[in-house]
């Protein structure tokens, strides 16, 4: 498998989120929240990446499992940066957005593996 969607999407989510920490970090001067949503919000693609080189469908479906978790940890992040106050409603919804799609994406892949 070559390059698909959930890898180019993850990749370029990732990269927003590597601009926000750096953002967080130094305007904000935010620290913990930050670096937990930097953690998980790289995390998404680098196990998707890993995910498709799986050595066994049960490799492939575990890795993707974890993007998955991943995901959802840094809609959490992003949410708790946001509601205190750390990321503006017009960023926010842009990358929220982003996040949801990436869940969206992962649910489906996920499922159809669960199916076969």
């Amino acid at each position: 498998m070559g390059d698909n969607i959930i890898v180019s999407k993850t990749k370029a989510f990732a990269l927003r989120i590597v601009k926000l920490y750096q953002y967080l970090i130094t305007e904000k001067k935010e620290y913990v929240m930050s670096k937990q949503l930097l953690r998980s919000g790289t995390s998404i693609g680098a196990n998707v990446k890993e995910a498709m080189r799986g050595q066994s469908k049960a490799d492939f479906y575990s890795k993707l499992n974890i993007s998955l978790k991943e995901s959802g940890e840094t809609e959490y992040w992003l949410e708790l940066l946001h509601e205190s106050g750390y990321i503006e409603d017009k960023f926010f919804d842009s990358i929220y957005l982003d996040c949801q799609e990436i869940i969206r994406i992962l649910v489906s892949i996920t499922k159809h593996q669960k199916e076969q």
